[in-house]
């Protein structure tokens, strides 16, 4: 038995504080309870920008931007930025000596107005619209990673010049992550698979055709993985490949692209042991191979932004019930599509005024007309709460601003950047008014 289990009012006072690995390096926790996030206050961010609202910590982009260019140097490394993207964010991690990844025309279109050079960006996708080539050409993007036989033939009809390309391999390994975020695997719609020979054959293709210039190989296993020995045992089979290109073609091809997906929150990714173990992988079998070693290129998304996102809510209502209570938010799958999508699980915390309740487990409820919009479970949350008050959900930096939703007509959330203190809009919040703008069918 606990001391607060023996004085129950202790219970909020010994239970707040921050659970580790979900917050911002910067978040504070006042004794009045308030929280504080690149140094400033969470209560006064809501009341002067309403809720929802997301707030991103810049320094800490920038902190994790640094902390992967110190453990991989000689790597090639860009943003991934489907996780999350703005000019704001962009100007960031290229300002950190990142380049950047996009999937569609209109993220090249905001990388280009941020002020991105178009030899930093390479442009992704399973099913790249004729406009998205179109984009990437005139946009000048270094790099296009073709991901089909059509699109090879697409993009050499649209290249003006010789357009570097990466051919998306999928490698047959399963990374353990959720089957909805899994790419590395077969019977999947991303890449040319390793085992068919289609990969192969889409090399074959790519150095037929004068418009394109064939720079590499690039895998991705998925989103939220863990386990290095998945990066390891990637990195052996893309050597292999190289290797047969080699063999058959004269080429050794330069760059070798491990894709992304290292996990971010409470479980965390091991950086300095993918950095030492996969360096030691892609040269061992270089040398058995005979191959000279290609320049490394990775692309974290999530494992930059993630954590230095924290979302607010306003609670709207409380419900009590036999056996749960449901505490209802002013926002819901609309502003976090991932608890519905793929079962993502998040804690949260109320912030803004100091409480001598006990807590006791919660689940936080959006507000569409879905039962499933359910932001989180099994949240302890003190007994006392009710309306009015304001929920802090923490590492929300990543595929939040990106999936959000205009469902039931809600709108979506202003983003807020966080540093030394002072709060800045970076995108803001949605009106009606835009909405209404779009509906010309009257």
């Amino acid at each position: 038995m606990t001391l607060s289990d023996l004085i129950p009012s202790l219970g909020s006072r010994a239970g707040a504080r921050l659970a580790a690995g979900v917050w911002p390096a910067s978040a504070r926790l006042g004794p009045e309870g308030d929280l504080t996030v690149g140094g400033v206050s969470m209560t006064r961010l809501a009341a002067t920008f309403g809720s929802p609202a997301y707030v991103i910590d810049e320094a800490e982009v920038r902190r994790n931007c640094r902390a992967y260019r110190a453990a991989l140097p000689e790597v090639e490394i860009s943003y991934a930025s489907k996780a999350l993207l703005t000019r704001g964010v962009a100007r960031w991690v290229c300002e950190e000596g990142l380049g950047l990844d996009v999937c569609s025309a209109g993220e090249v279109a905001v990388a280009r107005r941020a002020g991105v050079a178009g030899d930093r960006i390479t442009l992704h996708g399973n099913a790249k619209t004729p406009e998205d080539l179109k984009a990437a050409i005139s946009g000048q993007v270094g790099r296009v990673v073709v991901d089909s036989f059509d699109e090879i033939d697409q993009l050499a009809g649209v290249a003006r010049a010789r357009q570097q390309v990466l051919v998306r391999v999928t490698p047959g390994i399963d990374a353990h992550t959720h089957r909805a975020i899994a790419t590395g695997v077969e019977d999947q719609k991303f890449g040319f698979s390793l085992a068919s020979g289609a990969a192969a054959e889409a090399v074959r293709r790519v150095l037929a055709r004068p418009a394109l210039a064939l720079a590499g190989l690039h895998c991705h296993l998925g989103s939220q993985i863990t386990r290095v020995a998945c990066f390891e045992e990637a990195a052996r089979r893309m050597v292999g490949l190289l290797a047969e290109i080699r063999d058959e073609h004269g080429v050794a091809l330069p760059v070798l692209n491990l894709g992304g997906g290292h996990a971010a929150g409470a479980d965390g990714f091991d950086l300095s042991a993918f950095a030492n173990r996969v360096r030691v992988a892609v040269a061992y079998e270089c040398d058995r191979h005979r191959l000279p070693v290609p320049r490394l290129a990775i692309e974290p998304g999530r494992a930059l932004v993630a954590r230095a996102g924290v979302t607010l809510y306003r609670v709207v209502t409380v419900k009590r019930l036999p056996h749960r209570t449901y505490v209802a938010v002013d926002g819901g799958m609309s502003d976090n599509l991932r608890p519905a999508l793929y079962g993502a699980r998040y804690t949260a915390m109320m912030v803004g005024r100091a409480t001598t309740a006990p807590t006791t487990e919660m689940t936080i409820a959006g507000r569409h007309c879905e039962a499933g919009d359910l932001l989180a479970t099994d949240v302890p949350l003190p007994t006392d709460i009710h309306a009015g008050d304001l929920l802090a959900v923490p590492c929300t930096g990543a595929y939040h601003h990106a999936m959000a939703n205009n469902y039931n007509l809600v709108c979506r959330p202003p983003l807020i950047a966080v540093a030394d203190g002072e709060p800045r809009v970076l995108i803001r919040r949605e009106t009606e008014d835009d909405l209404a703008a779009r509906d010309v069918g009257a």
